[in-house]
């Protein structure tokens, strides 16, 4: 039995240890929130903090996981919930597939760096794919979460 703790809560987990992080998320604690996109680490879908850090879930064993914080998009955060009502109030998602991992990576972005500039947030975001090119949206919702943030 393998305990994960996710988003403050600890659920206990009969599966392998080498299962990926994310099909425990989805598939056994029913966090669905996180997407699956390619399997390989580089769309971002899957993103998720692990004590603080984005990481991709898709390609990290289940038993990476043990003994540490998870956070994922269900997690409360005040940092994501800034950027949550920042992308409703700017309307950043199209098909909204990417936005989990968006937010994910936009919250470890804000809190290492509470007032990025454009190239922090191009930096920080570029290993998200927006199949959409919700971009533009996506650089003026973080800047909108600081304000609001910062109210």
């Amino acid at each position: 039995m393998k305990t994960l703790t996710i988003n403050g809560k600890n659920h206990n987990l009969d599966a392998p240890g080498d299962m990926p992080l994310l099909w425990a998320i989805r598939d056994i604690v029913g966090l669905t929130g996180t997407k699956y996109g390619c399997g390989v680490s580089q769309c971002g879908a899957c993103s998720i903090l692990i004590d603080g850090e984005v990481v991709r879930s898709c390609s990290l064993p289940l038993s990476y996981g043990v003994g540490k914080k998870i956070t994922t998009i269900e997690g409360k955060t005040n940092d994501l919930e800034f950027l949550r009502e920042a992308w409703e109030e700017i309307n950043v998602p199209q098909c909204g597939y990417c936005q989990s991992g968006q937010l994910i990576a936009a919250a470890s972005l804000l809190n290492s760096n509470p007032n990025p500039t454009d190239e922090d947030i191009d930096d920080a975001m570029s290993g998200n794919i927006c199949r959409c090119g919700t971009y533009p949206r996506i650089r003026k919702a973080i800047h909108k979460a600081v304000s609001l943030k910062n109210k």
